[in-house]
């Protein structure tokens, strides 16, 4: 037990030296798992953009992070449905910063969680926000992030990796991050690439947002947005590949291929649903 916290402690030791005063962009940071990241980045003394679409929010958690202790905090708003915020939000962050250290994509448009109606052109739209804006940013980012030899930290899904009912476009553009990303991550390695990519796979969690969408449909509970969005700021700074959280993410994505009919009926079963 004791090697164990022994452990953690270096852990925290080391995170708190590398982020004092690191880079950090973060998308996604006006609420949710993003503004949370945005707080431990604060608290460990880094330097921050923060964006999202709403720019009297973002002001907020800006000014709240200056109060928790990053060295400088900004923010820009932008529309990442958009093909030019994408690149002007990444520029932004170049000149105020100097560069980048740390790039942390976690944003994603809004879509139903419902049975897909076959509204193709919903799914090509949610695409921009969820898929293409991520590889954009990540592609203008990587000079930067070469040079200081830098982490990306890719927020996905477990609906990536395992599908789920009621969210199919969600799915398709979590799973194109997964295949992409997974795919860079490889390239840049046989490159020698000083640059690594960490993948985020998540399961519920207990933002606003997502408990309005699935309040009296799924039985799983929630888990903190705090922890996770620390899970990640750690996975990042360690240049882990992977993280699951929380931990059932990780049990589903390995029986998955070995018992599918038993996946099937723990995800259906995780539902409240009547035709």
């Amino acid at each position: 037990m004791m090697m164990g916290i022994e452990k953690k402690i270096i852990v925290f030791v080391f995170i708190s030296e590398s982020l004092r005063g690191a880079r950090v962009l973060v998308t996604g940071a006006s609420s949710g798992i993003g503004e949370q990241m945005a707080y431990h980045y604060a608290r460990f003394g880094a330097q921050i953009v923060i964006t999202a679409r709403r720019e009297k929010v973002l002001q907020q958690v800006t000014e709240k992070c200056l109060s928790l202790g990053a060295q400088k905090a900004l923010y820009i708003s932008g529309d990442m449905s958009t093909e030019s915020d994408p690149d002007k939000v990444v520029d932004f962050a170049l000149e105020k910063l100097g560069g980048l250290d740390y790039l942390v994509l976690n944003h994603i448009g809004v879509t139903r969680f419902a049975m897909w109606d076959g509204d193709v052109n919903h799914v090509r739209w949610l695409m921009k926000p969820n898929f293409f804006s991520y590889i954009q940013m990540a592609w203008r980012a990587l000079p930067s992030l070469e040079k200081s030899k830098g982490s990306m930290a890719i927020v996905s899904s477990m609906a990536g990796k395992l599908s789920n009912p009621f969210t199919a476009p969600y799915c398709a553009t979590k799973s194109a991050l997964n295949g992409f990303f997974g795919s860079l991550s490889h390239e840049l390695a046989m490159k020698k690439s000083n640059v690594s990519i960490s993948l985020i796979t998540l399961g519920l969690i207990d933002t606003e947002t997502a408990l309005k969408a699935v309040r009296g449909i799924i039985t799983t509970p929630a888990y903190p947005a705090s922890e996770a969005a620390l899970n990640i700021i750690i996975t990042g700074a360690t240049r882990q590949l992977e993280l699951y959280y929380p931990w059932y993410t990780y049990v589903m994505n390995l029986i998955k291929d070995w018992y599918p009919s038993l996946t099937h009926h723990l995800i259906q079963n995780a539902l409240n649903y009547n035709p």
